[in-house]
């Protein structure tokens, strides 16, 4: 019993650990964007001021083509999900699934400072419908894949290079099960993206 318990204490300690280094990876991509935008040129930085300008016009005067954009949401939902589980039955799939939890947080990150820094403080007001709640749903389903992702692939070198008594088939369906509720999930982000999130940013339009 008490060595059951040590295990399960051991166990716990492991995944908190794991946890923390995926949201320091986060935090550094959050970081990075920063920094990047900081460091861009000026030029760019009217470019991006021009599309971000055109955008909410768009979503004021209700111009999207929410059709399209629900496509390309889908898509890069499905894309990317199935790009990290395939990373996570691969052996060498860690540094990949690290790197593209980082590439997420940058490409958030980013978009948050462009908005700030376009509309200063008023720019919260409209970050505020941008980021609740689906964005943030999708920052918790990219840590919580990447987390299962990372476990599998370490599960799967254990147990063909240290030779680690592990039960694979149980360890494979529960990472198949969690990959398919991030995908539901993923769908449901995009609905609400692309039908209601533009009908709440246009409240906060000024």
């Amino acid at each position: 019993m008490k060595k059951t318990m040590l295990l399960k204490k051991d166990k716990l300690s492991s995944q908190k650990q794991k946890y923390l280094f995926l949201i320091t990876i986060m935090i550094l991509g959050f970081t990075f964007s920063f920094i990047f935008f900081a460091l861009i040129a000026k030029e760019d930085k009217t470019i991006l001021q021009n599309e971000i300008n055109l955008f909410f016009q768009n979503v004021k005067t209700n111009q999207l083509n929410t059709t399209n954009s629900l496509i390309n949401s889908l898509s890069s939902n499905l894309l990317s999900i199935s790009l990290v589980w395939l990373l996570g039955i691969s052996i060498i799939g860690l540094p990949f699934i690290i790197f593209f939890l980082f590439f997420k947080s940058f490409i958030l990150g980013f978009s948050i400072i462009s908005i700030l820094a376009n509309y200063g403080l008023k720019g919260i007001l409209l970050i505020i419908p941008y980021l609740f709640p689906h964005q943030i749903i999708y920052l918790i389903i990219w840590l919580l894949l990447s987390f299962y992702a990372s476990s599998f692939s370490i599960k799967l070198f254990k147990i063909l290079f240290l030779k680690k008594n592990l039960n694979l088939q149980e360890h494979f369906i529960k990472y198949l099960k969690i990959a398919s509720l991030c995908l539901v999930t993923s769908i449901i982000c995009s609905l609400f993206e692309v039908y209601i999130s533009p009908k709440l940013i246009s409240l906060f339009i000024f």
